[in-house]
């Protein structure tokens, strides 16, 4: 037997490629220099090895209401699709594949998952399908995805297909400050949504996950337009700072209250409120400088808001604040909010009001899944509710903890 023809014995491990890993692996070796307009075109090259057809990529508008067809070569380019009524809406929000029996085949429709987060859908026909092409296509999917979001940082393409309509300078700038909107690993979820999408201006959140602990924070600075922007954009700024220096949450607040003092002077500040989540336990800290009380969720009803002391808003140089403490259950949501969902009103009528969000709160909690699907269904139905615009920011962030573990996805089997 020639050297090249020897068999591997039973110990030796199969490195021997199959056409998936070689298909994966074309998009993979090229991926580091590809450039972002020629994505597309590999992608519906590598789609077509497997037999699939009519391909598109489709991607969420900064309003949460569209998903739109990425334009490219070999792409098929339509109308957008509807998130709450379509086949590729529902891939998107579920998080789920969806496959759709056709005279021709099967249109399939893949979330493009970046980590937990949904970069939108792929979509595409094949004849037949069984689950050798289910497996390598939610592969596929996911490495594009991982493309997707990696090209996104230097190119205008994704950020055009997405945008439907005029945004304004302040907007553009809180929508570069945002962390991705929603996130989910075993242990926690989270998701959340700004608007007006277009026009956002003082509004903004943030949120890591460092080993056990979410941090988060929700601010809303005074005023509207690019003054606005320019405040939350330090709060946040000097919010990351103080988060990754390691200090508590009463320090946190001193940091950020110094810092919006020190740059815009006495008479402005900004609202906020800053939590801590260990997600193995469920014990949740807070300190709340100026904001509404969040909601505690338990069993898709509002128990209660969670009331604490309050502070002055940062900016104010109020007095060192008391944290707060909560031990969720495992199940248990907590919904943020700051008051421009709950103070729009017309002219010479009430308020919006706690009272109405709590109820609209209880309806979406039974009808919707996910946090995700959640938090955009509730401020899509609040924004209706209020008239279908909004003289101030409304902004939503919602935080499921869900405990366990996660070590067991770091062994492979």
């Amino acid at each position: 037997m020639a050297e090249g023809d020897r068999q591997p014995d039973k110990d030796t491990a199969d490195r021997s490629e199959g056409f998936g890993e070689r298909l994966l692996g074309v998009l993979l070796d090229r991926a580091h220099e590809m450039p972002p307009q020629l994505i597309a075109p590999l992608v519906a090259e590598e789609v077509a090895r497997v037999g699939g057809r009519d391909i598109s990529i489709l991607l969420q508008d900064y309003a949460q209401l569209l998903l739109v067809p990425l334009p490219g070569r070999h792409l098929a380019v339509g109308e957008p699709e509807p998130i709450d009524d379509s086949h590729a809406g529902t891939a998107f929000l579920n998080a789920t594949p969806v496959e759709v029996p056709q005279a021709d085949g099967v249109r399939m429709y893949l979330p493009l998952l970046d980590g937990s987060d949904q970069a939108g859908v792929l979509a595409l026909t094949l004849e037949t399908v069984d689950d050798d092409d289910r497996r390598l296509l939610r592969r596929l999917a996911g490495l594009v995805a991982d493309m997707l979001v990696t090209k996104h940082s230097y190119t205008d393409q994704f950020f055009l297909t997405r945008r439907r309509a005029p945004m304004s300078v302040a907007a553009e700038i809180q929508w570069s400050l945002l962390p991705p909107l929603a996130m989910s690993v075993p242990q926690v979820a989270v998701a959340g949504i700004l608007e007006p999408a277009y026009n956002v201006a003082g509004d903004s959140f943030d949120y890591a996950l460092n080993d056990d602990i979410l941090h988060v924070a929700v601010v809303d600075a005074m005023g509207h337009g690019l003054n606005a922007a320019t405040m939350a954009t330090v709060a946040i700024g000097a919010y990351r700072h103080s988060r990754r220096a390691g200090i508590d949450l009463s320090e946190i607040y001193a940091f950020m209250d110094q810092a919006i003092a020190e740059q815009f002077g006495p008479e402005h500040f900004v609202t906020a409120q800053m939590m801590r989540l260990n997600i193995a336990t469920g014990h949740l800290q807070w300190v709340n400088a100026g904001h509404p009380a969040p909601l505690l969720i338990r069993n898709h009803q509002v128990l209660r808001q969670l009331e604490s002391p309050t502070t002055l808003p940062v900016g104010f140089g109020g007095e060192e604040p008391q944290v707060s403490e909560q031990r969720l259950q495992r199940g248990d949501r907590v919904l943020c909010f700051t008051d421009g969902l709950i103070e729009e009103h017309k002219a010479g009528e009430e308020q919006f009001g706690e009272e109405q969000l709590v109820h609209w709160v209880n309806r979406i909690e039974h009808a919707e899944e996910g946090v995700r699907a959640v938090v955009r269904a509730l401020s899509h139905r609040l924004k209706e509710e209020r008239g279908g615009s909004t003289s101030d920011d409304a902004t939503l962030f919602l935080i499921e903890w869900r405990g366990g573990a996660a070590d067991h996805l770091a062994v492979l089997e």
